[in-house]
């Protein structure tokens, strides 16, 4: 789960163009609600999937994706945020992205600080047939092996990096050990 990044703040777990939290607070008024109020302190940008007025339960989702699921959105290029991960066994990885994309865009994987994968491209969701414009952030995906990747055993904090705008929404991504 992407919402779950690192704790430690601007510059250490996170960087975010702007400090305000433009989801938890900002567009989900702060009512003392869980959901509302996720981490809304923080600059990362945090929703969560509404199933009110088709607004994430669309038909013109690839994937339906879970009532009440938090991700980040309102991403631009240059911000990052790191997730740590403890890996249970060594050996090669695929990971799934479940998104929202209405313009595609270009992302990149660091781990430990280190270089992890180079450009990777996000496909966007956007569907022309959509009526209502805003809602082209709104239509979720699931890109399957999105990327595969060599991991040490043992905790390391992965960093997805954004490189290119494209509207992105994160939920979550979900490793299989390619062997099995």
């Amino acid at each position: 789960m992407c919402v779950y990044y690192d704790l430690g703040g601007e510059g250490v777990a996170y960087h975010d163009a702007d400090a305000k939290n433009n989801g938890s607070g900002g567009l989900n008024p702060a009512d003392g609600t869980y959901l509302n109020q996720f981490r809304m302190n923080e600059g990362v940008d945090t929703s969560y999937t509404k199933f009110h007025d088709a607004i994430d339960n669309n038909p013109y989702n690839l994937v339906e994706p879970p009532e009440n699921l938090l991700y980040i959105g309102w991403v631009v290029a240059g911000e990052w945020f790191n997730m740590t991960v403890d890996v249970q066994r060594a050996g090669v990885y695929t990971a799934d992205l479940l998104y929202t994309s209405s313009g595609g865009g270009d992302i990149s994987f660091d781990v430990n600080g280190k270089k992890l994968t180079g450009r990777v491209t996000v496909l966007p969701t956007y569907n022309a047939s959509d009526p209502i414009a805003w809602r082209q952030m709104h239509h979720w995906g699931l890109m399957k092996n999105l990327v595969q990747v060599k991991l040490k055993k043992g905790v390391q904090v992965l960093t997805l990096h954004v490189l290119t705008n494209g509207h992105i929404n994160f939920a979550y991504l979900d490793f299989k050990s390619k062997s099995g």
